[in-house]
C-alpha cells in the first residue's frame, strides 16, 4: 500500500471519526460538568461521591440500552455501502420500535436496583443522595435510547454533523440548568445534586430532538411512517444483544467498582471517581474512533470492498494508537492539574495522582479493545467482544480487585490494578481477533 493510499485512509477516516469523536466527548462532558458543579456545594467529596454512585446504578443498566442499538451500526452502514436506503430505512424503523419496547423495561430494573446499593454496603450519607439522584436522572433513560437510534442512523449514512452540534449544545443546555438548579439561581429552588440530574434530563430531551430533526433534514423518507417488522427487529436484536451484553460487560465493572468504592472513606470514593471520570473522557475518542471504524467497515462489506474493510479497521486502530499514547502521558504529568479542577481538597488531589498512573499504563490498551471490537461490529461480529469481556472484566478483574481492595487491603488502588489487568488482556486479545478475522476478507 503506498503512502499516499495510507494518507487517504486516513483523510476518510478521520472525516467521520473526528466529529464522532467530538460527539463522544460531548456526551461525555455532561457528566464532567455534573460532576464539577455539585463539586461546588458545602461538603465537596460527599457530593461528588454521591451524585458518582447514583449515576453508576443509573448507567449499569442504561448502556445496555444503548448497546442493543449498536447493531444499527452494522446494517445502516452496510445497507449504505450497498446503495440501498430502504434496507438502512428498514433497520431504523426496527431501531425505534426496539428503543419503545426495552424503555421502560429498562427504566424498571433501575428503580429495581436501588436496593443494591444499600446490600453492597454503601455508606449511608452517601446512599441518600445517591438515590434521590438516581430517581431523579431516571427519566432520561427514554429520550437518551432516541438519540441513539436516530444518531446510530445518521453516522450509518455518514451524515455526522448534527450529532456534533446536538452533543455541543446540549452540553450547554446542561450547564445552563445545573447553574440554575443546583444552586437555585434566578428564583429557581436550590435542588442541590438532584439538580444536576433534572438538568441532564432536560437535556437529553433537548438531544433527542436534535437528532429527530438531522434525520428530517437529511432523509426525511426515514421519517415518513415508520413501520418496523419483526424480521428487522430480531436481526437487529441478534447484532445488538451480543453488543449490549460486550458494553453492559465493561461498563459495568466500572460501575460495581464505583458502588463497592462507596464502601471505602469519602476521599477514596471521591478519588475514584475523579480518576474515572478523567479516564472515561479519555475513553471517548477511541470510542467515536471505534463508531467510524464500524460504519466505515461495515460500508466497505456492503460496497463489496473487503480489502478497503481491511484498511479502514487498521487505519482506525492506528489513529488509536497515537492519541491514546499522548493521553497517557498527559495523565503522568498533568495528574494533580486535572484533579485540581473538579476539587480543593489536597487529600482527594493526593490520591487522584495516584490512580492517574495506573490510567496511564491502561490507556493504549483501552483503546485497543474499544476500537478492535468497533471493527469487528463492521463486520457483523458482536459476539466474540462479549466473550473477551465477560472473562476479562468478570472473571479475572472483579475477583482480584476485590481481593486486592479488602482482603489485602490496598483500597482503591486494588480496584484499579484490577481494572488495569482485564483491559491489557482484553485490548492485546480483541487486536488478535481483529487481525485474524480481516486477513480472512482478503485471504
Amino acid at each position: 500500500m503506498s503512502d499516499h493510499s495510507i494518507a487517504k485512509d486516513v483523510r476518510t477516516m478521520l472525516r467521520i471519526a473526528v466529529p464522532l469523536a467530538l460527539a463522544e466527548l460531548g456526551w461525555m462532558a455532561m457528566s464532567v460538568v455534573d460532576n464539577i458543579m455539585v463539586g461546588g456545594l458545602p461538603d465537596s467529596a460527599l457530593a461528588i461521591g454521591s451524585a458518582s454512585v447514583g449515576s453508576a446504578l443509573f448507567y449499569g443498566v442504561a448502556i445496555f440500552g444503548l448497546g442493543l442499538m449498536s447493531g444499527l451500526d452494522t446494517l445502516v452502514s452496510q445497507a449504505f455501502g450497498a446503495g440501498d436506503w430502504k434496507e438502512g430505512r428498514r433497520a431504523l424503523a426496527a431501531g425505534v420500535a426496539l428503543a419503545m419496547v426495552v424503555a421502560p423495561l429498562l427504566m424498571g430494573m433501575v428503580a429495581a436496583g436501588a436496593p443494591l446499593l444499600g446490600i453492597i454496603g454503601v455508606r449511608p450519607e452517601v446512599l441518600v443522595g445517591a438515590l434521590g439522584f438516581n430517581r431523579v436522572l431516571l427519566w432520561s433513560l427514554p429520550p437518551l435510547l432516541v438519540y441513539t437510534t436516530f444518531r446510530r442512523y445518521l453516522q450509518g449514512i455518514h451524515y455526522v454533523k448534527p450529532v456534533t452540534f446536538g452533543l455541543v449544545t446540549a452540553n450547554l443546555v446542561n450547564v445552563f440548568g445545573n447553574w440554575l438548579l443546583i444552586y437555585g439561581h434566578w428564583g429557581a429552588p436550590a435542588m442541590g445534586i438532584r439538580g444536576s440530574a433534572l438538568s441532564t434530563v432536560i437535556a437529553r430531551i433537548y438531544l433527542a430532538a436534535v437528532m429527530l430533526a438531522g434525520v428530517w433534514l437529511r432523509d426525511p423518507d426515514a421519517l415518513r411512517g415508520l413501520r418496523p417488522d419483526f424480521q428487522h427487529m430480531r436481526t437487529l436484536l441478534n447484532l445488538g444483544l451480543p453488543a449490549g451484553i460486550t458494553i453492559g460487560l465493561e461498563v459495568g465493572i466500572f460501575n460495581l467498582a464505583t458502588a463497592v468504592a462507596g464502601r471505602l472513606d469519602a476521599v477514596s470514593l471521591a478519588s475514584h471517581t475523579i480518576a474515572l471520570n478523567a479516564a472515561a473522557v479519555t475513553y471517548m475518542v477511541p470510542l467515536g474512533i471505534a463508531s467510524a471504524a464500524a460504519v466505515s467497515v461495515g460500508k466497505a462489506i456492503g460496497a463489496g470492498d473487503p480489502r478497503g474493510a481491511r484498511r479502514a479497521g487498521w487505519t482506525a486502530i492506528g489513529l488509536t494508537v497515537a492519541f491514546e499514547c499522548c493521553t497517557a502521558v498527559a495523565f503522568f504529568t498533568l495528574a494533580r492539574q486535572i484533579a485540581s479542577v473538579y476539587t480543593h481538597d489536597e487529600r482527594v488531589i493526593s490520591f487522584v495522582s495516584v490512580l492517574f498512573v495506573i490510567a496511564a499504563i491502561f490507556q493504549l490498551f483501552d483503546g485497543l479493545q474499544t476500537v478492535a471490537t468497533g471493527a469487528l461490529r463492521g463486520l457483523g461480529n458482536t459476539r466474540t467482544p462479549m466473550v473477551w469481556n465477560l472473562v476479562g472484566y468478570w472473571v479475572i478483574a472483579l475477583p482480584l480487585g476485590y481481593w486486592w481492595c479488602f482482603r489485602l487491603g490496598w483500597g482503591a488502588v486494588g480496584l484499579w490494578d484490577g481494572l488495569c489487568l482485564a483491559l491489557i488482556l482484553i485490548g492485546l486479545g480483541l487486536t488478535w481477533v481483529w487481525a485474524r478475522e480481516s486477513a480472512r476478507l482478503t485471504a
